[in-house]
């Protein structure tokens, strides 16, 4: 692996399924991987499990405390935030936290988005999916101007192109991949620098 040390996905309404297309094939090794898919409570749980099996990564919901480890992939539990911090060690990891919903999202991308620009700059990816409103604009926006590269979902292959489209607007996507070319777009990018 290259300069990329962190993956971050944001997504919102047909997410599941442009997950569901992506992740899967996705192969080791690679960086961790953290996801915002706005999703409700426990709906979080049944769609981790259901990409484990599918995916050679290891597809979990993340949990409060833990440290991201290579190879692996955390969704955001639905109904709390979530987003990193540096533990005493120096090690990234996560905090879930119950807080007002930002743009009427918990889990919101743009939190968890603000966070990896804020502690990992431009060694992180960032890469925003399929979904309604424009959650994750201002969070890529920052990722971004730290020298991360982004990725965007095209308007083609989007359910909604209503977050690709305003991150884009935005200035804050690099790129415009189509959904089935997204895997091959992020393992390029991180084995390229």
């Amino acid at each position: 692996m290259g300069k990329i040390k962190l993956i971050a996905i944001g997504s919102s309404t047909g997410g599941t399924e442009a997950l569901a297309a992506v992740i899967p094939k996705l192969n080791p090794p690679l960086p961790p991987i953290v996801i915002v898919q706005h999703i409700p409570p426990k709906f979080s749980t049944l769609f981790s499990e259901r990409l484990n099996k599918e995916s050679t990564l290891t597809v979990k919901e993340g949990e409060h405390g833990e440290v991201i480890k290579e190879n692996y992939v955390y969704i955001a539990p639905g109904g709390l935030h979530m987003e990193l911090r540096r533990n005493a060690a120096g090690l990234l990891q996560i905090r879930c936290f119950m807080a007002a919903p930002v743009h009427s999202c918990r889990p919101a991308v743009d939190i968890l988005f603000k966070s990896v620009a804020e502690l990992v700059g431009g060694e992180a990816l960032g890469v925003i999916l399929t979904g309604i409103g424009h959650d994750g604009t201002e969070g890529l926006w920052e990722m971004k101007s730290k020298g991360s590269p982004t990725l965007g979902q095209d308007e083609a292959t989007s359910v909604v192109y209503g977050m690709p489209k305003s991150a884009f607007d935005r200035g804050a996507v690099d790129r415009q991949v189509p959904l089935d070319n997204m895997a091959l777009a992020i393992m390029n990018l991180v084995n390229s620098k």
